[in-house]
């Protein structure tokens, strides 16, 4: 894949890092050349065939260089977490059987020092961004390492490239997983390439010979998602990737967009709905006759995207022209105004944050798929699009729908190209992951039009199964919640196998700049919802410390306007509470794509979630006040 591109898109810029303040380009001859070196370097070292190479660290160009260089060595690319503690590194390097461990900094590589000694297979460690403080036999900066294989000769490290088979395994993607011990997900040569090359074209990603596409790349290479979208797509159709400064998430990212003016743009749903939040929140602050502006502009934009061309010739034309006087210069203020195509997936978006970028003329393209897919399985894209889908299978693939219900609900089961090899050392938990079929089981629930559009609607082991044995989608509920109280961050429905439901509310806060962590200080948009309610709250504690009245009440009106429109009284909310901080990543609510961990929440909060079933069942769901 990698010489194909080469004889392509050779002399075409391939990576992009910021040095001292400017961008250093590599072409792609340059990057292949570094891959061989690194490979060359990892034979020296004593990689051996099938172990892996661990790489911890945020984005670079190293990352790059170091997952293919371990691939041409036959080894296999492992990417952990830059969250993870040393014994969440030691599970992974020891399962994995890592040979070289290529770290980012100083404190990745603490991590790193305190669990060597328990890493039997482990050989030599690499650090990429800072000089070596304290020397170590067998740790090497970047520069000492790439010389390392110098004297290995060009044909060893073909003949081991040439031996390598498209069935073998290449890259290992753990599973974060709620429960349990994260899982190896094997995929092959053949899992890589060929979803690199369909599933990217599906969502109508442009081969360089066409039109160069440019990305930003951000978000953890440990996960599928970016792995896939950001370097073996990049490879295959000769992208241009830059890539963004290590606190991207905590504010930086917008300013790379900017300077980049990327043409095709990925995020999980909580990076979209945080630009919503940033927007709403300068808007907020904006005089009277802008945020009108605004508003106008949004609501005939909105409504253009909604109808399509059942709108008249003269709102079409309206809304052209709101497009070119106020939203053409916001998508250029947020770096989007050469972007084609905006992504999101690895969790569901909702209306409010669809709808809201539909407003500003930016459709967001949801694709569905599983580290055990190789990333994307199912795609939307310029030419496949209908709200709330997740688009289609990509070509050759194929879904199927289990068990279903008289909605049409059923389990998503995958077959195709893009479907994995197994999960490593976990035998009896790849053959649970299968049917006799071949049939991958997904564990999400799902509906297809007659179209074939697929729309994920829930995931079988968030169900709610109450006291009473009734089935209860969490998701939909906590969606309108949150449309419905725009100072709530986060909703979680809790009942299984209780009497009735509850719900755990968490507000909207600022996060600290250095740490992303939330803080306590509202964010303007929830400041500005209390002021309407007629509270003086500037602070979370300030509403839970004195339970604050005005906020109290909105919130109990919001959660009745909700309950009158559930399917039934068991669908209803009887109880909530505020808690004191937002879920974060850090807090252990959320994982590492910021996707609800339900169960850690229930752990975490066991005394509050107890305190809600301590008395009876209510009568009225709609006059039960928080406890």
């Amino acid at each position: 894949m990698f010489k194909e591109s080469l004889e392509k898109y050779g002399s075409l810029n391939a990576l992009a890092s910021k040095k001292n303040g400017k961008w250093e380009k590599i072409t792609f001859s340059e990057y292949y050349c570094l891959s061989r070196k690194a490979a060359k370097s990892f034979l020296k070292l004593g990689l051996e065939r099938f172990h892996s190479v661990a790489i911890l660290g945020f984005n670079a160009p190293e990352w790059f260089i170091s997952a293919v260089g371990a691939v041409f060595a036959g080894g296999i690319v492992t990417g952990i977490y830059t969250t993870n503690s040393p014994e969440a590194c030691h599970y992974i390097a020891h399962d994995s059987k890592t040979n070289v461990m290529v770290v980012e900094n100083q404190k990745q590589l603490e991590k790193i020092m305190q669990i060597w000694d328990h890493l039997p297979h482990l050989k030599a460690v690499v650090l990429y961004k800072d000089s070596i403080a304290e020397r170590h036999p067998n740790l090497y900066t970047m520069e000492e390492f790439l010389e390392l294989g110098d004297d290995i000769p060009d044909i060893t490290l073909d003949d081991v490239i040439n031996s390598q088979k498209p069935n073998q395994c290449c890259v290992l993607i753990y599973t974060s997983g709620t429960t349990g011990k994260p899982k190896g997900a094997m995929l092959s040569h053949d899992n890589i390439t060929w979803t690199s090359a369909h599933c990217s074209r599906a969502g109508d990603m442009q081969p360089a010979e066409v039109q160069q596409e440019s990305i930003v790349s951000y978000l953890p290479l440990s996960h599928i998602a970016a792995q896939i979208y950001d370097l073996w797509t990049g490879i295959k159709w000769g992208e241009q990737v830059y890539f963004a400064e290590p606190d991207a998430l905590k504010g930086s990212l917008i300013n790379t967009l900017k300077e980049v003016q990327p043409t095709s743009h990925m995020g999980v749903p909580r990076v979209w709905e945080k630009i919503m939040e940033k927007i709403k929140d300068a808007s907020a602050q904006s005089g009277f006759l802008k945020k009108k502006m605004l508003s106008w502009a949004m609501a005939l934009s909105l409504e253009r995207n909604l109808n399509g061309s059942s709108s008249s010739d003269l709102k079409q034309l309206w809304a052209r022209l709101a497009d070119s006087l106020v939203l053409a210069k916001l998508r250029r203020a947020l770096g989007l105004s050469c972007c084609h195509k905006h992504f999101c997936g690895a969790a569901p978006l909702t209306t409010e944050t669809l709808h809201f970028f539909l407003g500003l003329n930016i459709p967001l393209y949801e694709a569905y798929g599983m580290s055990e897919t190789t990333g994307p399985h199912c795609l939307s894209g310029p030419h496949l699009y209908r709200q709330h889908s997740c688009g289609k299978p990509a070509p050759g693939c194929r879904v199927k729908l289990l068990d279903k219900d008289t909605e049409g609900h059923g389990e998503i089961c995958f077959w195709g190209r893009t479907v994995f090899m197994g999960y490593l050392n976990m035998e009896d938990r790849t053959k649970e992951a299968f049917d006799e079929e071949g049939w991958l089981h997904s564990g999400d629930l799902g509906k297809l039009d007659k179209d074939g559009f697929l729309y994920v609607t829930g995931r079988i082991k968030d169900l709610i199964i109450t006291a009473g044995g009734e089935n209860v989608p969490p998701v939909p509920i906590e969606n309108t919640v949150k449309k419905e109280l725009p100072i709530v961050s986060n909703a979680m429905v809790i009942g299984d196998k209780k009497k009735f439901l509850s719900m755990f509310l968490t507000l909207k806060t600022e996060l600290d700049p250095d740490t992303s962590e939330p803080t306590d200080i509202l964010t303007e948009q929830a400041r500005d919802f209390c002021q309407k309610i007629g509270s003086k709250a500037t602070r979370v504690s300030e509403i839970v410390a004195t339970r604050d009245q005005a906020v109290f009440v909105a919130i109990q009106e919001g959660i009745d306007r909700v309950n009158s429109t559930a399917t039934n009284r068991v669908h209803c909310i009887q109880k909530w509470r505020v808690l004191p901080r937002d879920f974060s990543i850090s807090g252990g609510e959320l994982g590492p794509t910021m996707k609800l961990k339900r169960l850690s929440v229930l752990e975490k909060y066991r005394e509050e979630v107890d305190s809600f079933y301590e008395e009876q069942e209510v009568s009225q769901p709609s006059t039960k006040k928080d406890l």
